[in-house]
């Protein structure tokens, strides 16, 4: 028990070191400014404020990430941190599988907002650490539990494909009720959204293909090295204390 909140504890720590990085060592590469210059809650009209507000309760990056460009367009960003609320905080799937979900996307779009903030939250949900460390590698998680084998071939299917099969609606259908699978639709192409509005503000979340420059590509990996470092640091730990 000791070990699983070092972990989860280590693994914030992490994600947020590696965001930190990749947030900061993009601005040299490039004089150009922000397109959407970062807010803080002082900059805010009477319009966007209460938004804000709403916002800063519950976010971990504060207006950072997707919130900086939403909060431009006030009635539009509440519409949307409305449908953040309900997929976060009252959707029909459960916590593990619904964080897994939001991890895919993010790895899928390079995106170093959804690790730092996702991946601690899907360890302490109960999301396996390995899973965690293949789904970043790239891989398709070996020893899932067959309700996470299912997000994941769902999640997938739809995201890079556009459809689902027959066959894994139908895996589907055994794991999940109707409203849980709408649900675990909505999430995933709400994160895809989250995704697209940082990469049309300039803040790149990722995109499938490579953009120009090492430094671009280096600011989408930096954070998810940092996990792995943690992750081996974890494995290394985990190996003296068998040993003792």
């Amino acid at each position: 028990m000791h070990l699983a909140s070092v972990w989860i504890s280590s693994l914030t720590i992490a994600a947020a070191s590696g965001w930190f990085a990749a947030t900061m060592l993009a601005q040299p590469a490039t004089s150009k400014e922000p397109r959407f210059p970062q807010l803080t809650m002082d900059q805010l009209n009477e319009a966007q404020k209460p938004l804000g507000e709403q916002i800063m309760k519950v976010s971990s990056v504060g207006l950072g990430g997707p919130y900086n460009p939403m909060i431009r367009s006030p009635v539009l960003g509440q519409r949307l941190y409305d449908l953040f609320y309900y997929l976060r905080w009252q959707t029909s799937v459960p916590t593990k599988l619904n964080e897994f979900a939001i991890l895919i996307i993010g790895r899928q779009w390079r995106s170093q907002v959804e690790w730092y903030a996702h991946a601690p939250l899907a360890a302490k949900a109960g999301l396996s650490p390995d899973i965690i460390a293949e789904l970043k590698a790239s891989k398709r998680p070996s020893n899932m539990a067959e309700d996470e084998a299912v997000v994941y071939d769902f999640v997938t299917e739809l995201t890079t494909t556009q459809k689902v099969s027959e066959k894994t609606y139908a895996r589907a259908k055994k794991v999940f009720n109707n409203q849980q699978i709408v649900d675990l639709t909505a999430v995933a192409g709400n994160c895809r959204q989250l995704c697209h509005g940082r990469d049309a503000a300039g803040d790149g979340g990722g995109n499938r293909a490579p953009r120009q420059g090492a430094a671009i590509q280096g600011r989408r990996e930096v954070g998810v090295a940092a996990l792995s470092l943690h992750l081996s640091q974890r494995e290394r730990s985990a190996h003296r204390l068998r040993a003792g």
